[in-house]
């Protein structure tokens, strides 16, 4: 597996077509690559070290795109990244759950997951230290981002949590120590990420997984325009293989990757949000999660897992009528990239 010392460095965003890589693929397969012009990628969060952003921003690092003859775009704003998608000004983004699709898929069908990389779900709720129960947040404050997750509504439901009794905040700060110092009882987070600045920090704090209740999940998707997968599926083939390739890399050399990433956000005036310390905490955490996936082949779509997360959707997503599962996925373009060993098939070049 080839090394950083290897390639030059490009920022995020821009093609380097000076890199002196070996090109891998045949003729007629980089002729191919190289018509479908440029894959624009839009980052889900910046450059946070997660499965489905890191992996692509090392594919471009490394030099996997350019040894399989596509022209990547990384957009690292993270803002839009289904819109975007959808509309067909980029072609792949990184969500943060099979719910996070679902809920996307009912106002668009021009979405189609491609990779799962892993079967746990990302989110918990993470409470002051007062709070020894779910049913203790009653009468206080349920602090939440984007959306109150079909899973956090779940956790609540099964701990026999009267939601009406709790006073829903939609949170503009991601500092997790407002929790601690009682700003907000509790918010739904990522698991991965404020729980683990509160335990890096030494502050007392309650955490309740969905695991904790019963409850399984998703780890976070890549999500493929649906027109340009039909169009051009080989060349997502493609894609999806150099990204699995740089994952591969990462989860055997996961200090290198983070230190990679990190510089990249320095570099593009992003360091302060994705410092290196909170990136190691990150990827120590969801590399786990990516090695634990029970299909056992990073990217694989697992339809047990995500039928289960179709179910919460259904009844805690408020959605009268989401599209068929089936609809939403695309089961074989990353299977088809292992071999029966569960080897990734890379070109020998």
């Amino acid at each position: 597996m080839s090394g950083l010392s290897g390639c030059a460095t490009a920022g995020a965003g821009a093609s380097d077509s000076s890199r002196d890589v070996d090109v891998l693929v045949d003729d007629a397969a980089c002729a191919r690559n190289r018509e479908a012009g440029k894959i624009t990628y839009i980052s889900g969060y910046g450059y946070s070290a997660s499965a489905a952003q890191i992996d692509v921003f090392l594919a471009e690092e490394l030099g996997y795109f350019d040894e399989l003859c596509l022209d990547v775009e990384i957009n690292a704003s993270g803002a839009n990244g289904q819109q975007l998608v959808a509309s067909g000004q980029a072609q792949f983004t990184a969500l943060g759950s099979a719910s996070d699709v679902m809920l996307a898929a009912a106002n668009s069908s021009n979405l189609t997951a491609v990779a799962t990389y892993g079967d746990v779900s990302p989110f918990s709720i993470f409470a002051n230290e007062k709070i020894t129960d779910l049913k203790d947040l009653e009468g206080g404050t349920l602090g939440y981002f984007i959306n109150l997750t079909p899973v956090a509504s779940a956790m609540l439901d099964a701990a026999g949590v009267d939601v009406s009794q709790v006073d829903l905040v939609k949170m503009t700060n991601y500092d997790p120590t407002v929790v601690t110092r009682g700003q907000v009882d509790a918010i739904v987070g990522y698991a991965s990420n404020q729980p683990e600045k509160l335990r890096s920090l030494g502050l007392p704090f309650t955490e309740f997984l969905p695991e904790d209740f019963g409850l399984g999940g998703t780890y976070n998707v890549m999500e493929a325009n649906a027109e340009f997968l039909a169009d051009h599926r080989d060349v997502a083939a493609d894609f999806m293989r150099a990204d699995l390739k740089a994952l591969d890399y990462c989860l055997d050399n996961e200090d290198e990757c983070v230190g990679v990433l990190s510089d990249l956000a320095e570099r593009n005036n992003q360091g302060a949000a994705f410092p290196k310390d909170q990136q190691a905490r990150t990827w120590g955490v969801e590399s786990e999660w990516v090695r634990e996936s029970e299909s056992g082949t990073p990217g694989v779509i697992n339809m047990d897992a995500w039928q289960g997360e179709y179910e919460l959707v259904q009844q805690y997503g408020n959605l009268d009528d989401p599209p068929p599962l089936a609809e939403m996925v695309d089961t074989e373009l990353v299977a088809d990239l292992y071999d029966k060993s569960g080897n990734l098939i890379w070109p020998a070049g």
